[in-house]
């Protein structure tokens, strides 16, 4: 059994509040809970960045890289507008 823990980086340069940053994280949280994953939003106070951290098990390694490789093209094809960056660690 493999453990994904990820933590993914935002920057939203077209946001400029937190409201607008809390518009971005939910829709970002509902298109995640498809993929069965558990999350915590970790962002700070700073409007223009946010952190989520999620992880997620699979049965072998090969199935934890397909799997952030969906995560990765949905959020391509979603969140396209803003740089991330996804950093994954297996256990």
């Amino acid at each position: 059994m493999i453990l994904c823990n990820c933590h993914l980086h935002m920057e939203l340069p077209e946001v400029h509040s937190l409201k607008g940053r809390r518009s971005v994280l939910n829709s970002l949280k509902e298109k995640l809970k498809k993929f069965n994953v558990s999350l915590l939003d970790i962002s700070s106070e700073y409007v223009k960045e946010a952190d989520i951290a999620f992880v997620f098990l699979s049965h072998n390694a090969r199935s934890a890289a397909q799997y952030r490789e969906d995560i990765e093209s949905m959020l391509n094809r979603n969140f396209s507008e803003y740089f991330y960056e996804l950093e994954y660690e297996e256990m």
